[in-house]
This record gives structure tokens, sequence and C-alpha cells, in this order.
């Protein structure tokens, strides 16, 4: 690789050399002199301002830099922190220019470092973690409401990184964020956007170079843009974030309404027209059946077509989700349902416009319900969405029609596993300023063979932003499940308040006994739910090693609707957080309640009778330094439980060797010992994953669980192109390790599956 000069490009004959052994480029200089030194003293906030340039020509997007277009464009510098000393100039010279073109943004990063070789180069994998490595990332808010936008991100090790944000990557309820719950999660990780990236490292630093076509983004209109935009630069080893535009330090990159704006982009008319056919291969055999070996072959497609720049329709025809990734199991000593968050494709794009409710808890949509039904999936023939802004609001359609599946029983008795079904959903919002939206949503299912066989959901949202510190969320739903209303409403309100040294919130939620969301997600009925919490900030500058201390105290519970506790929580702990990002929690203090009116059995021939069960425990969280080649987190839990006590957790070991491969191994064990019998469970992962490229990987997932006595094994060979496309090879295995004495099925092979699946995206719209 050629020696680069000071503004990373390879030298020419305009570079010298100095005696101090230092870089001066005239034409780079010239360059960045004025426009340098105007983003260097910009103010903060929506105060910061960048320009983009017309390109005359295309850059090769190869990470170089070294196309004379980037000479004449406006640099973009004046970086701060935001951890960990918030408002102090960035450590390392960063800087940032735009460009673009009748077809795409561009945007190059010149990202120096005086120690190259202390560079965390992070792992070749798409969507990676980004917080283990050194990172860039851009957001796009190309409505410039404050409270959307599209991420884009990479590493030194040149992979993609993309999601979409929705309020400013929170949840439904102001506080909760994740970053791949569904429809309920504040920033939608799980999103492919097809565009291209590309770095490279010398011995000045790290460059990154993209390019964003138009057809991936989502804007009001054609013409001059004025967008909200924001670039993050993460330095691992100093476990240090910079941002152009500043942020408090109690906020993420996430909040959209610190970010500063970008104008000069004259975007198209231009409607992007695509096609991603697909053609599966695939054998399957199932061993309870003791059936043949079944194979088949498939075709479908999904298309889009850009209605107007901000307005785009999805279609789908014979929908296929082979290549997803299969869930993590976990272990459930509760008496409710589990929450497994949305992985098929076609549900994350815009996931974040169908939100409404308190995620995990009471999703009014939860899209896991169209396509699964009793744990097997269930044909989708063919449907559509509808989403993007019309008149200044926020619009959402969706609709969806699955295939009647059922099964031939012992006796030659046919059962219906599910019936024929239409789902509908219907969401219009409006955004306001400062953080503030109201919105409307109305969800159906339908029973297309026997239309009395139907439920509707139907809800109203808000937020309310009030100065930067506090923000107020509610809704209320109600249900109409074959045409039976009463105790079918649910509803709850919350509020936070955040500064840099403090956080206080609540919550009140009620959920009827007879709340029947058919396409949410509601795991307990029937209860009233108070919720508060009290954090204090405290920074020690004296100590370099030490980042933050957060003492807290949290309350919930769960009262039934005659206001019986259910369910009780008082927790006291204390948080303490390195510089390296290392992690451990004073061992907590947790007071806790359940209340059983009914007899609950945990585990098999262990029945805990009803009763109030009051108790005190500890729990202790810890994580290493996850940037360094081995790597240690968990949990363990240890007191009084139901009538008894448990001791246990959830550990996980991770190695990194190089960006090339990484491996952990997660153990979840508890034994519980009770006045009605001791058991203990035990669940084993073995994730590891080997990346040839950033867009060819081979993945496998292997999970023993004792509680079902099964083995499962997925593994996947993935040879990416754009958006998430191209070629897939899975196979997954299941076992059975028990004794046919005990669970009357015989040990070894469940379930087999291989699949090969080719897909590809086509633009017509050139």
């Amino acid at each position: 690789m050629q020696a680069r000069g000071c503004d990373g490009r390879r030298r020419s004959r305009s570079c010298a050399l100095t005696a101090a052994g230092t870089v001066t480029c005239a034409a780079v200089l010239a360059a960045t002199g004025q426009a340098g030194l105007a983003a260097q003293t910009a103010t903060g906030g929506a105060d910061r301002v960048a320009a983009a340039v017309p390109a005359g020509r295309a850059p090769l997007i190869d990470g170089r830099l070294d196309d004379p277009e980037w000479m004449g464009a406006a640099v973009i510098g004046g970086f701060v922190q935001r951890e960990p000393f918030e408002g102090r100039a960035v450590s390392e010279r960063t800087e940032v220019r735009v460009l673009f073109d009748a077809q795409a943004l561009y945007i190059g990063a010149w990202l120096f470092d005086a120690e190259p070789s202390a560079i965390t180069l992070g792992e070749t994998r798409r969507d990676a973690d980004l917080s283990n490595s050194d990172a860039f990332r851009i957001v796009i808010d190309t409505y410039l409401d404050r409270q959307n936008g599209f991420v884009f991100g990479t590493t030194p090790a040149g992979i993609e990184y993309d999601g979409q944000v929705t309020r400013e990557g929170q949840g439904g309820f102001s506080g909760q964020m994740r970053q791949a719950a569904g429809s309920g999660g504040g920033f939608n990780l799980n999103w492919d956007g097809s565009w291209d990236v590309a770095t490279t490292r010398d011995a000045n630093g790290w460059y990154a170079e993209f390019r964003i076509p138009f057809a991936t983004l989502r804007y009001e209109r054609s013409g001059a843009q004025r967008w909200g935009i924001n670039f993050a630069r993460a330095i691992r080893r100093r476990n240090e974030e910079a941002v152009w535009s500043p942020i408090a330090r109690q906020f993420d990159f996430f909040r959209i309404s610190s970010a500063g704006v970008l104008e000069g982009v004259q975007a198209p008319a231009r409607r992007p027209i695509s096609i991603t056919p697909y053609l599966l291969a695939s054998g399957r055999r199932d061993y309870l059946t003791n059936a043949d070996t079944d194979y088949d072959v498939e075709a479908g497609a999904d298309g889009k077509l850009g209605l107007t720049p901000s307005l785009t329709l999805d279609l789908t025809v014979n929908t296929d989700f082979a290549q997803v990734e299969v869930d993590e199991q976990q272990i459930n000593l509760t008496r409710f349902n589990l929450f497994f968050p949305e992985k098929r494709p076609f549900f994350l794009e815009n996931a974040g416009t169908f939100a409404v409710g308190t995620p995990q808890e009471t999703e009014i949509f939860f899209s896991r319900r169209i396509g699964i039904a009793s744990g097997q999936a269930v044909p989708i023939l063919g449907g559509g969405r509808l989403t993007g802004r019309v008149a200044g609001f926020s619009i959402g359609l969706l609709d969806l029609q699955t295939e009647r599946i059922e099964r031939t029983g012992d006796a030659g008795t046919v059962l219906e596993i599910a019936p024929p079904n239409n789902y509908g959903v219907a969401r219009v919002l409006r955004e306001f300023g400062n953080r503030t939206r109201l919105g409307g949503m109305a969800v159906s299912r339908i029973n297309t063979s026997d239309t009395d066989d139907r439920n509707w959901t139907f809800a109203v949202d808000g937020r309310l932003g009030v100065g930067q510190a506090v923000t107020f969320d509610a809704y209320i739903a109600a249900t109409d499940h074959n045409g039976v209303t009463r105790g079918q409403r649910a509803g709850g309100m919350s509020g936070t308040y955040t500064t840099r040294t403090w956080e206080a919130g609540g919550t009140f939620r009620e959920v009827g006994e007879n709340f029947t969301p058919d396409v949410g997600f509601v795991p307990r009925l029937g209860y009233r739910f108070f919720s508060g919490r009290l954090l204090r900030h405290i920074r020690v500058p004296g100590i370099a090693w030490l980042r933050e201390l957060r003492p807290h105290i949290t309350y919930r519970e769960y009262l039934d609707l005659d206001g019986f506790s259910e369910t009780r929580l008082l927790h006291f702990d204390s948080h303490f957080e390195f510089a390296n990002g290392a992690f451990f929690q004073l061992p907590a203090i947790n007071v806790t309640r359940e209340g059983l009116k009914q007899p609950f059995e945990i585990a098999p021939g262990v029945i805990v009778p009803a009763g109030t069960y009051d108790n005190v425990e500890w729990g202790f969280d810890y994580n290493t330094d996850r940037s360094a080649r081995f790597s240690i987190d968990g949990r363990v839990d240890i007191g009084g439980f139901y009538s008894g006590h448990r001791a246990g957790g959830d550990n996980t070991l991770a190695a990194r060797f190089g960006e090339t491969f990484v491996a952990s191994l997660r153990t979840s064990y508890y034994r519980v010992w009770l006045d009605e019998g001791t058991f203990e469970t035990t669940l084993v992962g073995l994730r590891a994953a080997w990346s040839f490229s950033p867009r060819v990987y081979l993945q496998t997932l292997l999970q023993y669980n004792d509680r079902t006595d099964s083995f499962s094994g997925n593994v996947r060979f993935g040879w990416l192109a754009t958006a998430g496309t191209g070629l897939y090879i899975v196979y997954n295995d299941t076992e059975h390790t028990g004794m046919f004495e005990r669970t009357g099925i015989r040990r070894g092979p469940l379930d087999r599956t291989l699949v090969l699946k080719f897909t590809r995206q086509f633009d017509v719209s050139r």
C-alpha cells in the first residue's frame, strides 16, 4: 500500500516531507483552510451546518479517498467528545466531506490516528456490534423531523452496518430502548439497505468511503434538500465517542434532535423500482412421523415501488425466510411467555412505524404473530406494505394472507393447526417539534374461511417532549374478538426526567382481563402495573480508570384488578463502569414478591401451591472489556425463590481472533430448592462465526437444553450481495437426548433440514 499524506491521500508531487517527519500538502491546506476553520468554530446542535458539494464525477468507492472530487468538498471538522469528556475536542484528528450526484450521496471520512497499531478492527461481519471496535457512523434525518433517521456505519475492517431509528432510538415508552425488538424497538438494526462502503488503513490512521443511493433513502420531495445529519467516531482503546454536532452524554448517538443540518443536496425525483426474486431448494426429514425425506423447490419474489420520493410500496409473493438465524433459547422460570424479537427481513423495514404500546410487555402489533403458529412456520401467500409520508403524516398500511396448514392425526383425522388468515394493519401518525408525536392504529386478523372468526385492535398513542429533560408517553387500546368487547382494553402512561446527573421515571399500565390482540404480544392479562426509578450519575475526574458510578433504586409491581399483588420488585444497586468499558455492580439487593392465586407447575412434577411468597435475593451483573481477545460477562442470582431458594445465572465467555473469527460459549444454569421439590436446569449455547470477507461468512449456533432434552444446531453460509441478498446455505438439526422411558420419544434425530437459497435484487428503474 502506498504511503499517505496529511489528508489520507496517496502522496503526490505536491506533498513534501519536512525535517520533523510530517507531511504538508499545499492542495489540501488550500482546500481545508477556510472551510475547515468554519466547521471547527461552529456551535452545537442545530447550529452546526454542513455543505454537500456536487461531484463532477462519481468517486470510486475503494476507501482510498484520492479522487480529485474529494479535494473540492468542504471539510467538516470540529468533532467533540460525548464520552468520556463531554465537549472536549476529539483526541484524534477527524474530518468528513460530503459529495452527491444524480444517483447517490457520497461521504468520506478521514480518521487519523497517532497510534495506528492500536486501532481495534472489530469483527468482519455485517451489523457486528460497533461498541467493541473503532468505528464511524452516520445518521441522516431526511425529513428533518428530529425524531427518525437512517444509520450507516463501518469499522476499519470495512463492514456494512445499517439500521433505522425511530423516536430518537427509544421504544414505545420513553426510556425503553432496544436494538432489535421487532416493531417495538427504537433502533432497528436488522434493516438492511442497499449501499456500499470501503475502508483502508495506513501509517496515519484509517479512512472510510460511503456511497448511499438516493433510492435507499426516503425524503419529502425532489430538489433542494435540508436534512438532519450527524457523524460519530469511536476510538475503542480509549472508550471514546466523538460527534460532529454535540450530544449531551446522558443521551446517545440516536438523539437526532441534537443533530446538525446538511444543505446543498439536490435529490432526484427518480422513483426506485426493484424486484428481488428467490429460488430455493430444500430437503427435510421429520423423524417423529418416520416419513421419507421431503424434497422441495420453491420460488417467490419481493418488489419495491417508489410511488413518490417519500412513499414506498413493498409487495411479496410466496414469502420465505429460510436464511434467518434461529432464536437463542432461554430458560423460563416464570409463568409467563418469553419474548423473542422479529428477525424476518420483510417485517423489519420501517418496523418502527407500526410500534404502539410497551415493548415486550404490551405490543399492539407484533409481526411474529404472522406466519408462525404453535411454533411452526405458516406459509405466507403474499401481500404488501405501503409506508412513507403524505402531507406531513407518516403512514403505514400492511396486508398479508397466510395459508391453511393441517396435520394428519394418528387415527387419520385431519387437525387444523392454523386457518387461512388475512392480517391487516393501518397506521397514521404526525410528528411535531421537540420529540412530540400523535398517532393511531388499527390491526385485524380475519379467518378467510370463516369470517365470524375475527379479531380487531384499535389504539391511539402519543409522546410529549417538555424541554430537553422531560418526556411523557401514553397510549390506549381496545380489542374486539368475535364481537366481544367487554374487558378488552389496555392503556398506559409514563414519564422520564433525564439530565447529566439524574434519571427519574415512573409508569402506570392497565391491561383488561379479556384484552385479546391476536396480532400483538401480551404476556399477562388482567393487571395494573406501577413502577418508579431514581438513578444518580457520579463522575470521579481524579480517578482515570473509573468512568462512572450509578447508584439507583427501582420499584415495580403488578396487581390484579382486585388489588392482589402478583409480582413485586424493590431493587437497590450501584453500577461501577470502568474507562475500558468493563462493568460490575455491587451485589444488588432485590426484595421480591410472587403471588399465586392458582398452583403453578414450575418444573415437571414440581408444583408451587397458591399463596404469597416474599423473598430477598442478591444479584450480580458484570462484564470485562469486550474489545479484548477474551472477555466474559454475565449475571448471578442467589437468594429466596417462592417457597425456597435458588442459585445460578447466565454467563458468556467470548473469544476474538483478529477480525475473522469470533466465538462465544453461553451457559445458563439454575438450581432451585423448594419445599415442593428440587430441580436444576441447564442451557448451553456455542456460537461461532468465520468471516472470509465482510460479505462472505460461515456461522453456527449449537444449543443444548436439558429441560427439553434437546440438542439443536444451525449452520449458515452466506455470500452476500446488496441489501442482504445473495447465496445462503442453511442446515438445521434437532436431536432428542432424553430417555424414552421418561419422555416417550426415542433418542436420536427429530428433524433435519438442508436449504439452498439464492436471491438477487434487480433495479429496474435505471
